[in-house]
């Protein structure tokens, strides 16, 4: 691999910002343009030392951790595309909240929120690479690719912390926006069905509705309809996997656009109408915030083709009932 090279072994001590974190992840963080398969290697060789003594993957460094770091070659990461609808500097012009401890992003469709499973680089790897100074940056939650909205990241530990336990007590509240299939009836409906995560034979994973799986809880209210549509609100009681395109998709009412879940003839016919993407969008979220304690929301519009699609809805038919 082409790039500069450490004649010898290097030191670090870990900072308040790694005090809990996996060495592997630390790593990641620390060796910019590595490839993590070398940086797997190099610890299942026993090359990473933490205060003289080996370690693997999964050991958790604390504030004060003595570092050692072999040699290693770094590589300049590559240029990556801005995606669609961002700023010409990358994702600055998406950023619609920073503080000290929080970071929130305007997340276009498209854009997956980390790299992985043939995806080169994601929003926390863009955002890193715009912030090489940056001592800690870590995503709170995540949003599927195809999933425009809120998202919120972390500066700090202990504001990622604060926040994750937020999200597990119920005490942020995620609002999305959904086009469902068909017509809805019920203004309000609490939905509490389990979830499952299994891997198809092509070693996708997928969700599906099982009584002895995950706990899950989708409150939806009706916002507008349509004679084959349901513009609803959603509102996430826990963050599952795929939770609210699963929890539509078995009640009858798949979410228009989405090609996991979705009626993919309807979605053949919708790119063909100018709807090229899934219809679901988060649009608001409240926190308290980690540091001042005070309640903080932020707001994101529906994106102008979500709208234009609505907009043609409501031209092709009759007044929403």
């Amino acid at each position: 691999m082409k790039g500069l090279s450490k004649d010898s072994a290097s030191w670090h001590e870990v900072g308040e910002e790694g005090d809990g974190q996996r060495v592997d992840n630390y790593l990641t963080r620390l060796l910019k343009g590595v490839p993590k398969s070398h940086v797997y290697r190099i610890l299942r060789s026993g090359e990473v030392r933490v205060n003289s003594g080996r370690i693997g993957p999964q050991h958790r460094l604390k504030a004060g951790d003595r570092l050692r770091v072999p040699p290693i070659k770094t590589a300049r990461p590559p240029a990556i595309a801005n995606p669609a609808g961002s700023a010409p500097s990358g994702l600055a012009g998406r950023i619609i909240h920073e503080d000290d401890a929080l970071l929130v992003l305007d997340k276009p469709s498209g854009l997956a929120v980390h790299g992985g499973s043939g995806v080169s680089a994601g929003v926390i790897e863009l955002l890193r690479r715009e912030r090489p100074d940056s001592r800690f940056l870590e995503l709170v939650h995540r949003l599927d690719r195809d999933t425009s909205g809120l998202l919120v990241l972390a500066k700090k530990r202990s504001a990622l912390v604060d926040l994750h336990r937020q999200l597990r007590e119920g005490g942020a509240q995620k609002l999305y926006l959904a086009l469902a299939n068909g017509r809805w009836t019920d203004a309000k409906r609490n939905v509490k069905l389990g979830l499952y995560k299994y891997v198809l034979p092509s070693g996708e994973r997928r969700v599906r509705v099982q009584d002895d799986g995950q706990a899950a809880q989708t409150i939806f209210r009706l916002k507008r309809g349509w004679p084959a549509f349901s513009l609803l609100e959603a509102e996430l009681k826990t963050g599952r996997t795929h939770q609210i395109r699963v929890h539509l998709a078995h009640l009858g009412h798949p979410i228009a656009g989405d090609d996991k879940y979705g009626d993919f003839e309807l979605n053949k016919r919708l790119a063909g109408q100018g709807l090229k993407r899934m219809f679901l969008h988060a649009c608001r979220l409240t926190v308290v915030h980690p540091v001042t304690g005070a309640p903080i929301s932020f707001d994101s519009p529906l994106p102008v083709e979500l709208n234009a699609f609505l907009e043609r809805l409501s031209a092709a038919d009759a007044e929403p009932v």
